[in-house]
């Protein structure tokens, strides 16, 4: 059985992935995604939620 890893390029830029930092090539490409999930430019799909009512929680 071969355990190397996939040699598949760093979803932000598109160069090697570096061990350290995998998937992505650099300290950079990690936190621009990291960035990119708190600014809800990526989301999980899921069920629509209906927000409660604050009037009816007394």
């Amino acid at each position: 059985m071969d355990n190397k890893l996939p040699n598949k390029p760093c979803p932000q830029c598109g160069a090697p992935p570096v061990v350290e930092f995998r998937p992505f090539c650099s300290a950079r490409c990690k936190q621009v995604d990291l960035g990119k999930w708190f600014n809800e430019a990526y989301v999980i799909p899921g069920e629509e939620t209906v927000p409660a009512n604050d009037e009816d929680t007394n």
